[in-house]
């Protein structure tokens, strides 16, 4: 049996921006998978998707090393994951404008109020979605816990650098486990897609 290429980035350099031309070996537009978890979501888009570049953030190296043995075994080359905590991949790792879309599907919801500092989503990820995203490019949002997709759509929808668009619905065999099993339990899944919009002329 061969030995199993890594597609986990090294994670000891945290001070340096991540150079998507020479991870990738192109200038493909490059979408994030911001949680991949087990994979079933990025893998699925990276096997239809072969000019388009995936990065995956994940910080669970079980869940790590079982994505990159299903990147190993569809021989993909599009795919590559980092396992650094995603609000600092996303703040101090990713060049400004290289984003074409970023998928957030099921953050942690931290329901107590006095977790909710924990959480993902703020206005100063949303200031580093915007930063790093391409104009015109998309974040696409699911999650079950109905008052932070209120939260969620709240801050973006309040925020004139984005428009809202058709929402994105992922292909049934995309679907991530989260959603497969909160779709059997019954539960609604909140869902929301925003557009940065284009860079305002500047007027002389």
């Amino acid at each position: 049996m061969s030995e199993l290429r890594n597609y986990v980035l090294d994670s000891t350099d945290i001070t340096s921006k991540l150079d998507f031309k020479s991870i990738f070996g192109n200038n493909n537009p490059v979408e994030v998978d911001v949680g991949c978890g087990k994979g079933r979501f990025l893998i699925a888009r990276a096997k239809e998707f072969s000019e388009t570049n995936f990065l995956g953030i994940e910080r669970m190296r079980s869940r790590q090393a079982n994505v990159n043995k299903k990147i190993n075994r569809h021989g993909l080359e599009n795919v590559y994951l980092t396992g650094l905590e995603a609000s600092y991949v996303v703040e101090n790792q990713i060049e400004d404008n290289s984003v074409s879309v970023y998928y957030i599907f099921f953050p942690d919801p931290w329901p107590k109020r006095r977790h909710h500092r924990r959480r993902l989503f703020t206005a100063t990820f949303l200031d580093s979605i915007y930063k790093t995203l391409t104009y015109n490019g998309c974040i696409n949002i699911a999650t079950d816990h109905s008052e932070y997709f209120d939260v969620i759509y709240e801050i973006l929808s309040g925020d004139e650098r984005f428009a809202e668009v058709e929402t994105f619905e992922p292909e049934d065999h995309e679907r991530t486990g989260f959603e497969i099993t909160f779709m059997g339990q019954g539960l609604q899944i909140g869902r929301c897609s925003f557009e940065k919009l284009a860079k305002p002329a500047v007027l002389s």
